[in-house]
């Protein structure tokens, strides 16, 4: 059985109950305003990862090393470690040196607040040309530290995203991924949606056992449709992936 691409209608729909009817159980914090250049780091930490483990990761940063430049002459076992609980930690940590080495190489320094000068697109684009760059970076970065309308997706928000329809499976390009989402999103909510969002796909959407049973969307998600009576999520995962 082949899940069924909800019309546009349906997709505000669906939209609207994310941030209408979740954020009674989810409200979101609001966000820390942070420069430029720590705002991409911290979006190393939460890509991938839930808020709160991005919040100890971040703040275990700042605890353990006197500042930016330890960090970036320091080992990446050494960073590894300031980054427990979070997937993926060894390559997180050697982007956030890849990533401080590059700037400094560049600016002597560690200091991006230029990035505020330069238009939207321009500096996105420079953005992007960090190695430790992708896309989920740059929009955190646009979204939270330069005012643009951005809502950054990780892998766990795109596949709770593609289970309830509203992106398609065969869809390769993250930018145009992201793009169709911020058309029906508004600006003022982008940041309560990712948050929200990001919440639903680490608490009942996982990756191996979605809990379809106690998701607020279930009777308006494709995938959970396929669930047979009394049957398992693991049906539902194994065909909408």
């Amino acid at each position: 059985m082949d899940t069924i691409m909800p019309t546009a209608t349906n997709k505000q729909k669906v939209l609207d109950k994310i941030l209408n009817a979740l954020k009674k159980r989810y409200e979101p914090q609001d966000s820390e305003e942070r420069p430029v250049l720590e705002q991409f780091m911290y979006a190393i930490c939460r890509e991938g990862a839930t808020r709160q483990g991005a919040d100890r990761a971040y703040q275990n940063l700042r605890d353990r090393f006197y500042d930016w430049n330890e960090v970036r002459v320091s080992s990446a076992r050494e960073v590894e470690d300031a980054l427990e609980g979070l997937p993926d930690s060894e390559l997180r940590s050697q982007r956030l040196i890849n990533f401080l080495q590059e700037v400094f190489e560049t600016t002597y320094s560690f200091d991006l607040e230029s990035m505020h000068k330069k238009g939207l697109k321009q500096a996105a684009k420079q953005l992007s040309r960090y190695q430790a760059s992708t896309d989920f970076a740059v929009a955190w970065v646009v979204q939270q530290s330069l005012g643009g309308h951005a809502v950054p997706l990780d892998a766990p928000a795109l596949r709770a995203l593609r289970r309830l329809g509203l992106i398609e499976e065969e869809n390769s390009d993250p930018e145009a991924t992201r793009s169709g989402i911020e058309h029906l999103v508004p600006k003022a909510k982008a940041v309560q949606f990712g948050e929200i969002l990001s919440a639903l796909a680490h608490d009942v959407c996982g990756d191996d056992d979605p809990v379809c049973k106690a998701c607020q969307l279930a009777s308006d998600c494709p995938a959970a449709q396929l669930v047979p009576a009394g049957g398992s999520e693991r049906h539902s995962r194994s065909k909408s992936r």
